[in-house]
């Protein structure tokens, strides 16, 4: 009797946690680490807010990449070519379906571009600005036809732009377009909306997909349950009792989960992660002090990443190089060395203070911190969101460290609205972000974000300190304009480039963020890792194209 009061206890329970449904253990992944509010919004065309999967497992790209062999996948289509300077050809693969089983054509990728034509604020709208007409040959073949060709920017949408159904978003208003939740979306991909609760969303494998007939393709997982976990804690808990099959989390104390627990990561020993992307301290160059690019370089030699790497993320990490590249061989094959050695930096305290003396920023008063050198009060803030504890504990380091130097520096962690807010609104001193730093298929994406020019009230797509300079905008300008295929000049402009970074350091690279990734094998093997690299292990939002759907495809239940 005790047994079964406990067994419909326990059965009230699931039932009141929303799980709802119970799915075969040995064909359900459990994923976390990309979805932090209830699932309400599935529309491709606000992917920033979409359900992480929304774009890659429902809704597709032209292309996929992978950052680990620096590789541009042929998707949806099978192959893209610059035929003239500013024609580009592309031909979509035959046989390509929708999930409600209609025909994939070049009509469906015309019309996903000349949408954002016809609504002008749709969030790839800007590309019409250099985009003239597309024409379609057949029901595979199109014409891209550029006023003003903009190759890396194109490289980069070709694998970022999902391409939606004609038939079904042909007949939305603008305002279900711009704004509407889009439930139960149908896409070409590999996996439809089963049902969502508070906590979850739940996906279901589509099997008539034409990955699996054109490619050999069928990822291993019947269902895919996102789950919505709030604490890094949790997520820890769930992950060694296998509630949890990967973790795209931050969590602490990686070494002992590996040792006691026979948790994956990617690599075996320090750093356990992949460099996804680069954290950098934003500096506001709109005030003073600093808008002096004196002060700003003597900030960077006071910080030492390498302590923020032991003490805080456990050497799960890497600190960054002086520009910031990620690892990856897409960025750092136009790292100029030379460039580095004559205008770069490291942690040197002693040169900060004299940079900061000769500069002019000296302690007159004796009150222990130095004053600008018109003799007005230093006192700034640094900011990170309320929570993010991995951060948090950062800023003390870099305030403790600005401190030692005789700046009066001190970390304030307001919540994540009030911090977006103020990053946005130019309304901080300094504050660490890496929204926009990301792996990607050419360093101009970092240089863009960093760089973005200042164009209205709020900064949202980077260039958060509002730095200005019209010689770096018009290199950025070429940079964009030049064939890929033409390196020298890309190299030529790049260390033009980053030179101008060092020299006025807008932004300090300080580490390279994780791609957070530990697994449990009690359900699911072969796991990606450095020994069998054949998929980048992310399932944050908008990153699926990337590794995520390769991944599922190579899993194994035991």
């Amino acid at each position: 009797m005790k047994k079964f009061t406990f067994i419909c206890i326990a059965a009230l329970l699931v039932f009141s946690l929303g799980f709802g449904v119970t799915y075969p253990r040995n064909e359900t992944l459990y994923a976390g680490g990309g979805l932090w509010a209830p699932p309400s919004n599935w529309n491709p065309i606000t992917p920033w807010a979409a359900v992480t999967g929304v774009v890659g497992l429902v809704y597709e790209t032209l292309y996929n990449y992978d950052p680990l062999t620096d590789e541009l996948i042929p998707w949806l289509a099978e192959e893209g070519k610059w035929v003239s300077a500013n024609v580009y050809r592309l031909t979509l693969r035959k046989g390509l379906t929708w999930q409600d089983g209609k025909p994939l054509t070049a009509e469906d990728v015309k019309f996903t571009f000349e949408l954002a034509k016809k609504i002008t604020s749709i969030y790839y709208s800007t590309i019409w600005e250099w985009l003239d007409t597309i024409e379609v040959v057949d029901a595979q073949t199109l014409y891209f036809k550029f006023s003003n060709p903009r190759y890396h920017e194109w490289l980069y949408d070709l694998y970022q732009i999902p391409i939606l159904p004609k038939h079904i978003w042909g007949r939305k208003t603008e305002e279900e377009v711009l704004s509407g939740a889009n439930e139960y979306p149908v896409g070409s991909g590999p996996y439809s909306i089963q049902t969502y609760t508070q906590d979850r969303n739940v996906y279901v494998r589509n099997e008539d997909w034409w990955g699996t007939k054109l490619l050999g393709l069928k990822p291993a997982p019947k269902y895919i349950v996102y789950l919505r976990v709030l604490s890094n804690n949790v997520a820890l808990g769930m992950l060694i009792k296998g509630e949890l099959d990967i973790s795209n989390f931050f969590l602490p104390g990686v070494p002992s989960l590996k040792r006691f627990y026979g948790i994956h990561t990617w690599f075996e020993g320090p750093p356990y992660m992949l460099s996804d992307n680069t954290a950098f301290l934003f500096l506001n160059t709109t005030k003073k002090p600093m808008d002096d690019p004196k002060f700003r370089r003597a900030l960077a030699f006071a910080i030492n990443p390498d302590e923020i790497v032991k003490k805080v993320f456990e050497q799960q990490v890497l600190p960054s190089n002086p520009l910031g590249f990620l690892p990856i061989k897409s960025w750092m094959k136009y790292y100029d060395e030379k460039v580095v050695e004559k205008y770069g930096f490291s942690y040197d305290p002693e040169k900060a203070a004299a940079l900061l003396d000769e500069a002019g920023y000296k302690d007159v008063d004796g009150d222990g911190w130095r004053e600008a050198p018109d003799g007005s009060e230093i006192k700034l803030t640094i900011i990170v969101p309320y929570g993010w504890t991995d951060w948090m504990e950062s800023i003390k380091i870099i305030a403790n460290a600005f401190k030692a130097i005789g700046l009066n520096v001190t970390a304030k962690f307001p919540d994540y609205s009030k911090y977006w807010e103020d990053l946005t609104a130019g309304k901080f001193d300094m504050a660490i972000n890496n929204f926009g730093s990301q792996v990607s298929a050419t360093v101009w994406t970092l240089y863009n974000w960093l760089f973005n020019p200042v164009t209205g009230e709020y900064m949202y797509n980077g260039n958060f300190g509002r730095y200005q300079n019209e010689e770096l905008d018009e290199l950025l300008r070429q940079l964009n304009s030049t064939p890929l295929e033409q390196e020298e000049k890309t190299q030529e402009l790049l260390s033009k480039i980053e030179e101008i970074f060092l020299k006025e350091m807008p932004a300090i690279p300080l580490w390279y963020n994780g791609m957070w990734f530990q697994a449990s094998e009690s359900v699911w093997t072969n796991w990606p890792s450095e020994k069998n690299p054949y998929a980048y292990p992310v399932t944050w939002g908008g990153r699926w194209q990337i590794g995520g759907v390769m991944m599922l495809t190579k899993l194994k239940a035991k």
